[in-house]
């Protein structure tokens, strides 16, 4: 129910706006993350620009569209949308999975509300600005990764009415018949004055009375799993993520990372263990900015005696000394870690340059020091990886179990299902050894309707066809839920109906390829329709269990008292924090 009327109301689509009607096998591509392939998971900086806009006074909440529709059968999205009052729409599309969803809820949001602009961003927003711009549901594109600034200037101008967008920083616009690109001028250099802390959240959900639709994934309530960001943009370059430092600093401008002080991110842990009794989820290595940072951010943590689990990414090995000073500082840690193959050559075309000696030397290191779990993901899909490799990377699981125990949860998956724009494999191509099939953000959302996975691949490589990524997926997939059971990660039960799963999954995709023969479109949708039931009961945890990337939460997922005190009161003081009236000053 909206009670009052809010200067911007940021929406959340489906990856696929019809995906209650289409039948589309998703197969793998979301089952080692917490969404459901119709990544109702929200990108994180939504916190962030809803804090700095109630902190300058704007009303503005969030709706997770792609939330409330995967979990209330009969939701009627454009009803909502049609009741919503707001001076302008905000709609991600920051991962490209969503170019289908989010500019068919952009098409509704303009058709019933012709008179409100709508403003789209994100990191694949930013890449295909130029071609997004000319969509006729998309008024404005705000480029780059820091949009707090440039979104309420954009507002502000909106509500003055005068028609002028110039001053605008990071805005591509229509003026007219004329598309005017500013530039791209505000990168925040430092995350001082920047917070997602969820009070926001709460607040927002209380003012506009509507305690779901600012929910992330579809078990929150139950699972309430969080996030702090240590960073914006990455000292690395892995050759597929359209997030690393070449790809970032293309199309955000962004020539070094932005970090978030250590008191202020222990800070914000500490806050949200406050309020939530979940995993915190801590995304980027805390030593991507030196030893020194780490140190000092794990000394603060120390002060807090954070009962929450914590989850670590590595994105390098790490020593010894490290994990002991994690140890002392969290009493529930995790870690997740990613070397991507099991053999050195490929993980160094890859962009990752460490031996395997040094991955295990991590491994026991972690564990020795009282890691509660480490997740260890293996990708198929890389540069001069063949389809033997790939299934040689589970024998390498089997061996590290043997060694490690059951504390260590590999998992493989394929690069699934678009090569990032923006990355290297993307932007060099034919160098790396991939195939490209899409190249512009339409042939992306036609590609998000096809009925198998397989077919929305983006990609092929000179030693693996699209065919081959898919059916090497499913064996591999097969190999080490077999290995999982082998060492007492899965009980027999779950292993045989996850192999099930899988040889079901095999099964249909033969289904649809024989369906697909037949040019009758016609024909081609009833006989799909007929599939979509079982179609889609294997298009979610297909080559794994969906409790395997979970962390425990304590049974009092939520302290109301902390909430509602914070929220009457007003929340602990931050150490360093920057007042809101300098935030301006972190843009360039």
């Amino acid at each position: 129910m909206e009670l009052v009327r809010s200067d911007l109301i940021l929406l959340h689509a489906p990856s696929v706006y019809d995906f209650r009607k289409k039948a589309i096998l998703y197969g793998p591509i979301s089952d080692v993350i917490p969404s459901s392939p119709v990544f109702e998971m929200y990108p994180i900086g939504f916190s962030s620009l809803l804090e700095y806009l109630h902190q300058r006074g704007m009303r503005a909440r969030i709706i997770n569209l792609a939330y409330l529709m995967l979990t209330r059968k009969n939701f009627d999205a454009e009803q909502l949308i049609k009741k919503l009052k707001c001076t302008a729409f905000g709609i991600d599309l920051h991962w490209l999975p969503h170019a289908q969803g989010s500019l068919e809820i952009a098409a509704i949001c303009k058709r019933l509300h012709p008179g409100r602009p709508v403003i789209m961003g994100g990191y694949s927003a930013s890449y295909f600005h130029r071609e997004l711009i000319n969509y006729p549901q998309v008024d404005f594109v705000l480029r780059g990764d820091s949009a707090e600034k440039p979104l309420f200037d954009l507002l502000r101008a909106i509500e003055q009415g005068t028609g002028d967008y110039s001053r605008v920083p990071n805005l591509t616009w229509k003026d007219g018949n004329t598309i005017r690109e500013n530039d791209l001028s505000c990168v925040a250099a430092d995350l001082d004055s920047f917070s997602n802390n969820y009070l926001s959240l709460f607040k927002c959900a209380l003012l506009s009375a509507d305690f779901k639709g600012f929910t992330s994934i579809r078990d929150w309530w139950e699972y309430p799993i969080t996030a702090i960001m240590t960073c914006r943009g990455c000292v690395h370059n892995c050759v597929f993520c359209g997030g690393g430092s070449a790809g970032i600093n293309d199309y955000c401008k962004r020539e070094r990372p932005a970090f978030r002080p250590p008191k202020l991110l222990a800070h914000d842990i500490y806050t949200i263990s406050r309020y939530i009794n979940g995993p915190i989820f801590v995304v980027g290595d805390l030593r991507q900015s030196g030893d020194a940072y780490a140190y000092e951010a794990l000394e603060e943590l120390r002060r807090y005696a954070i009962k929450n689990q914590v989850v670590l990414e590595l994105f390098k090995p790490a020593d010894k000394t490290f994990f002991e000073a994690v140890a002392r500082s969290i009493s529930q840690v995790n870690f997740e870690f990613s070397p991507e193959s099991h053999l050195e050559t490929v993980r160094r075309f890859s962009g990752k340059l460490y031996s395997n000696e040094e991955i295990e030397a991590t491994i026991s290191a972690a564990l020795q020091s009282g890691c509660k779990k480490f997740d260890l993901f293996f990708m198929i899909g890389l540069p001069r990886q063949t389809p033997g490799d790939a299934l040689a990377s589970v024998d390498y699981c089997r061996s590290l179990l043997q060694r490690f125990g059951k504390r260590l949860n590999p998992f493989i998956s394929p690069l699934a299902p678009f090569i990032d724009p923006g990355s290297l494999a993307y932007e060099q191509s034919e160098k790396l050894g991939y195939k490209i099939f899409y190249r512009t953000l339409e042939e992306y959302r036609q590609a998000l309707l096809q009925p198998s996975w397989k077919y929305t691949l983006g990609y092929e490589t000179e030693w693996m066809s699209r065919q081959e990524i898919v059916s090497t997926t499913y064996e591999a997939a097969l190999r080490l839920n077999r290995v999982k059971q082998e060492f007492g990660l899965i009980d027999p039960e779950r292993a045989g109906k996850i192999e099930q799963r899988i040889h079901a999954a095999i099964k249909m995709m033969g289904h649809i390829d024989e369906i697909l023969k037949n040019p009758d479109c016609t024909w081609q949708e009833e006989q799909l329709t007929i599939l979509k039931p079982a179609i889609d009961s294997l298009s979610i945890a297909t080559i794994c269990g969906e409790d395997e990337i979970k962390w425990p939460a304590e049974k009092k997922r939520f302290n109301y008292f902390n909430i509602m005190k914070d929220m009457i009161f007003g929340r602990r003081g931050r150490p360093g924090m920057k007042k809101p009236s300098s935030m301006h000053k972190s843009c360039k």
